[in-house]
This record gives structure tokens, sequence and C-alpha cells, in this order.
């Protein structure tokens, strides 16, 4: 990769071990980032750092749980030990609680999707935020389409549309400060949650207007964008990452005639 924007620069990214965190912990790291590498997942995590220090790069693997306030601060605690700053969080830890229980969602399925959803994100957000304006730094999170229209089960979706408006009001407050917010909303993208689903994912290619379904990299890739100088001045925003979808049905309207 011909990209290095992130020589000297320090990442911390959680859901590290798979999917989404994995593929943005190895464009990090590929662009010259060293990475705190974060999930609950030790052997996942173990092995994208070896993936990385075998490569040539830096990065330390360490254990998050994004419930939990002590883990997440001893996790960015040690990153900034390890290599001396902070300068872009990736939060992409990503988890579904479940979908509907009779007519509505259980009650503490929402309290476990907003514990983990929106109360993670902001535990992150709170442990790096001072060394993040110590190095004017830039925050991501990873939300998804289904916070901006109804494509996914309530508790999930209205938990991906509050990170969206924390990140609008934080990159308000802390501009001036030099520190910038913004979310990238996928669509569906083939991870491990879609293993022995394969006829699922390729059904759906259907609806997307460009063919096919979002694969990892498509994520990281925008991650990497608007945790860069590239996007210096792009702050509060949400990004979609979402192959067209919500343009609407004209290209399967078009094919009946």
């Amino acid at each position: 990769m011909a990209l290095k924007r992130f020589e000297n620069r320090v990442a911390f990214v959680t859901g590290a071990a798979h999917g989404i965190g994995r593929a943005t912990v190895l464009r990090l790291a590929a662009e010259g980032a060293a990475i705190g590498a974060a999930d609950v997942d030790a052997e996942g995590t173990a092995a994208v750092v070896a993936e990385i220090t075998e490569a040539g790069g830096s990065a330390v693997a360490l254990s998050c749980d994004i419930t939990d306030t002590a883990s997440v601060d001893a996790a960015v605690a040690a990153t900034v030990g390890r290599f001396g700053r902070l300068d872009v969080l990736a939060n992409v830890a990503g988890h579904n609680v479940g979908g509907l229980e009779g007519a509505e969602p259980a009650e503490e399925q929402w309290g476990r999707q907003y514990d983990f959803t929106f109360t993670g994100a902001v535990r992150c957000i709170r442990a790096s935020l001072p060394h993040l304006m110590e190095s004017r730094g830039a925050v991501v999170l990873v939300g998804s389409i289904s916070g901006e229209v109804a494509l996914g089960t309530a508790p999930y979706a209205a938990a991906k549309a509050a990170v969206a408006n924390l990140v609008r009001n934080l990159a308000s407050d802390h501009g001036p400060q030099g520190v910038r917010f913004n979310v990238v909303a996928p669509a569906t993208v083939a991870t491990d949650r879609f293993l022995g689903k394969e006829k699922l994912l390729d059904e759906l290619k259907a609806i997307y207007p460009l063919g096919r379904v979002g694969q990892p990299e498509d994520v990281a890739a925008a991650i990497a964008f608007l945790a860069s100088d590239d996007a210096a001045w792009i702050t509060g925003i949400t990004l979609p990452v979402e192959g067209g979808l919500t343009t609407g049905p004209g290209h399967l309207l078009n094919k009946i005639g």
C-alpha cells in the first residue's frame, strides 16, 4: 500500500480480532500506525497483532471489554504507555443483542444494546479524549445504516442512531480543541456473523445497486480516510458505506418491463 498517512501515529482500535475491526487494524498498520488492538477475544487479537509484527509493524494485543469502564481505561492507558501518545480512536466493536421477543423487544435487550453500543462508545471516548486533545486527533465510531433508515432490529437501530447524534454533539464541543469526531455507517458486510449463511449473502446482493455486499476492507478504508489528515476539515458527519442501498429500489424497478 502506497499510502502512509499514519506514520508516527498511534491508533486504539476496539473489536480488533474479527471482521471490520481486524480489517481496520491491518489497514491502519499498513499505513504506518502503531496499534493498540483491543478485543475480548484474546486469541484473535494475538493473531492479528502477530500478523502486523511479522510484517514489520508495531502493535500490542489488549484485553478489553467495552461494557467495563475499568477495562477500557486500562486498555487505553496500556496503549499510551507502550507508544507514548494516542492519535486515533476507532471504536469498531459491535454486537446485536437480538431481535423481537413477542410484539416488542424485551426491556433487557434495550439495556444490553445501549450499554454495549452507545455507552461502550462513550467509555472509549472518555478514556481517549485527554490524549486526543494533546495530539489533536480523530475519533471514528462504527454506526450502521440501520441507524439512518429502518433496516435493523429496533434496539440495535436506535442505539446506532444515538451514536450518530453523540458524534454530532461532540464534534461541536471539541472542534475548538482540534479533535474530530465522525461515524461510518455500513450496510451488509460479509463478516463472521454470516458464516454458514453464504446463500443469504448471495441473495442480498440483489438489493444493492453495486451488485454486491460489503467487505470488511470497504469499511476499514472509510475509517482510515476519516481518521487521516485527508479528512482534516470533516467532522460531525455520518458517512454511509452501503453500496448505494439507500438510493432506493430504482435499479430493481428498471428491470421490470
